[in-house]
């Protein structure tokens, strides 16, 4: 996948809003024409639909709904657990284990025009376990997809910002873009988006407290579309 367009979405940390952004970029695809390819290829923490037949992956789903895409909730998630846990642990406190290329695997996609993209989101940090004897960042190096970064605007954000960069650069993957997302209202400024930007290359895109309904990749949306063409190039 190293020559194909599209990202792979990770954090600095678990529950910093990745999802909700990754969704919010797969709407804006979708809205300016291109067709869109979300992956969120294992999902734990997952709770039985309402037949108690499968796994609900509740992030699968957003990502699904936000792209328009008519692949199947199937194809986009394949790999569900219900453990709350690391997806390495969860699969294994389930009876199985997950390889990493089962990963590769189910990001694989047709790609048929400059305007496709595929858009992988990770779970939880660029060092988190997301596989048998694999971390987020060896799938992120396997796939070749430039990379997204999201972290959660708050006290404590430069440091990890500044790690996880330099981890992602470290694997010789390219950063597309830092999102600094605000996930609760703060007065007065914190300074974590002028001290990053002033430290770094990339593209910083600050995403401001916003409330939010049922669903906030929509809200996101209109805030990323100002600097969206900058990555969708």
């Amino acid at each position: 996948m190293t020559e194909r367009n599209g990202f792979f979405i990770t954090g600095t940390d678990t529950c910093v809003g990745k999802s909700e952004v990754t969704a919010a970029l797969a709407a804006l695809i979708a809205h300016k024409g291109g067709s869109v390819f979300p992956r969120k290829p294992i999902e734990s923490g997952c709770q039985p639909n309402h037949q108690g037949e499968r796994l609900f992956p509740a992030d699968g789903y957003m990502l699904q709904q936000a792209s328009q895409t008519a692949d199947s909730l199937e194809t986009v998630t394949p790999y569900r657990f219900e453990p709350a846990l690391s997806p390495e642990l969860a699969a294994r406190n389930s009876g199985t284990t997950i390889t990493l290329q089962q990963l590769v695997t189910a990001c694989e996609t047709p790609m048929a025009t400059e305007q496709d993209r595929v858009l992988v989101e990770g779970a939880g940090g660029f060092y988190s376990p997301i596989a048998e004897q694999a971390l987020n960042a060896d799938l992120a190096v396997a796939l070749g997809l430039p990379v997204i970064l999201v972290a959660e605007d708050r006290l404590g954000a430069i440091n990890q910002t500044l790690l996880a960069r330099h981890a992602i650069l470290s694997h010789g993957l390219t950063l597309a873009a830092i999102i600094l997302n605000q996930q609760q209202q703060q007065q007065p400024d914190n300074g974590n988006l002028a001290s990053i930007q002033k430290r770094v290359t990339e593209l910083v895109i600050p995403l401001p407290f916003t409330v939010c309904g049922s669903a906030p990749w929509m809200e996101l949306r209109k805030q990323l579309e100002p600097t969206f063409s900058a990555l969708y190039r």
